[in-house]
């Protein structure tokens, strides 16, 4: 599979037959192949994940589409008439060309994806994550770790190929939390740290910080076409 960053939490991933796009926010995409149809999915209604301007994006490019949309977004937003399957969390998707999709709860809004393709499987966190913020009180931070670790734990013994998982700077000191436990849980060959609103330096940091995953984790402001 090749993987290309776009923006934010939005990520371009190709495979032999198909593409899939993940959280598109803004950016350019690159040029894409006719033949080949585009799955979009959106965990969640926040604006930074979901852009309907993607769709008009691929219909400018010609391109044939569906879309896989957390059930969140059906109550927000009103969309063109296209091919949509809308998912709850803790559900299992196949979709028509092959593509597995099973979904986990977000500790914030809509899901989490793990996608099964025919080339490896996929982790996109979407605003799952351990949202612990110096400040608030101490009862809703340990609810908010507790919920993501237990999400996290569902999927403990898979294998994932690449994965999506935010490191935040605007959590300060505790930016790291949520993407240390899944580093120490999750088997994941590649993964690429997201939603860290522009401030790339938070990756250097991280590896500065904690050198003994500097093998799992990519750069993602360079990930521009990266094969797997």
């Amino acid at each position: 599979m090749k993987i290309t960053y776009i923006n934010h939490s939005g990520f371009l991933v190709e495979v032999k037959d198909c593409y899939y796009i993940f959280d598109y926010y803004k950016g350019e995409l690159p040029p894409l192949d006719k033949n080949k149809e585009v799955i979009v999915f959106c965990s969640h209604f926040h604006e930074d994940h979901f852009n309907p301007r993607i769709f008009e994006i691929l219909d400018d490019m010609g391109m044939m589409y569906q879309a896989v949309l957390a059930k969140d977004i059906r109550k927000r937003k009103q969309l063109p008439d296209m091919k949509i399957s809308y998912v709850y969390h803790d559900q299992t998707y196949n979709l028509d060309n092959g593509t597995q999709v099973d979904t986990l709860l977000s500790n914030d809004s809509g899901v989490a994806f793990i996608v099964k393709t025919k080339e490896g499987i996929i982790y996109h966190a979407g605003d799952l994550n351990d949202w612990y913020w110096d400040g608030e009180p101490e009862a809703d931070n340990q609810r908010l770790t507790s919920a993501y670790r237990a999400e996290i734990r569902k999927i403990r013994g898979m294998h994932f190929d690449a994965a999506f998982v935010p490191l935040d700077p605007r959590q300060e000191d505790h930016y790291a939390d949520g993407i240390l436990y899944f580093l120490e849980n999750i088997d994941c060959n590649a993964i690429f740290p997201m939603h860290y609103w522009n401030d790339a330096s938070v990756i250097k940091r991280f590896i500065t910080e904690y050198p003994q995953y500097k093998s799992r984790i990519k750069n993602t402001e360079c990930t521009k076409g990266e094969v797997l």
